[in-house]
């Protein structure tokens, strides 16, 4: 795979669309595209379509809330992909769009990390914890295939999503603990 430079508007490489997600932010696009995030306890769900080559990818900061997941943006109601139900809400527009079903897709899932070296925490009560059960979650409530889950640990991942192929590659580099 050739890796494409990034940018946050989708940017053109020739014939590649290239775009970094920072978080709460969602993309979906056809088979000419790579889809970049860097993440600690945030969640990425990416889905593919393997027959139509299609796909997109979320980079969500939080398991839920409980109001109504949208916002009020110049007069008119956004879902808010900072949330996993506002992020899988994106995904079924999506999907709606171009006349898919979600369970037609395959999912991977990244990130979910501690990103504290010291917490007096137990596992269950780390955000990145909640995150991964969340994204888990909404995958088997819409019987979506889950192929991989490179989840929890410590430290940021950089992941890159190749639509065309369906791959993800993953950096991860783990926190160091302090030995003071």
């Amino acid at each position: 795979m050739r890796f494409i430079p990034t940018t946050k508007e989708g940017e053109a490489y020739g014939d590649i669309t290239s775009r970094f997600l920072n978080p709460g932010e969602f993309f979906f696009c056809e088979s000419n595209c790579q889809i970049h995030t860097l993440l600690g306890s945030c969640i990425s769900i990416t889905l593919w379509h393997p027959t139509l080559q299609i796909g997109g990818m979320c980079h969500f900061v939080l398991p839920g809330r409980r109001a109504l997941n949208s916002v009020i943006h110049n007069g008119s109601k956004e879902l808010d992909g900072r949330y996993s139900d506002g992020a899988m809400a994106l995904f079924e527009r999506a999907a709606t769009k171009r006349r898919t079903n979600l369970n037609e897709y395959e999912a991977k899932i990244f990130g979910g990390s501690n990103m504290l070296t010291s917490s007096t925490l137990k596992e269950d009560e780390l955000i990145g914890t909640k995150n991964t059960e969340a994204a888990l979650k909404h995958l088997t409530e819409r019987n979506i295939s889950l192929l991989v889950a490179h989840v929890g640990e410590t430290g940021h991942r950089r992941i890159a999503f190749d639509v065309e192929t369906g791959d993800v590659w993953v950096k991860h580099e783990p926190l160091q603990k302090n030995i003071f």
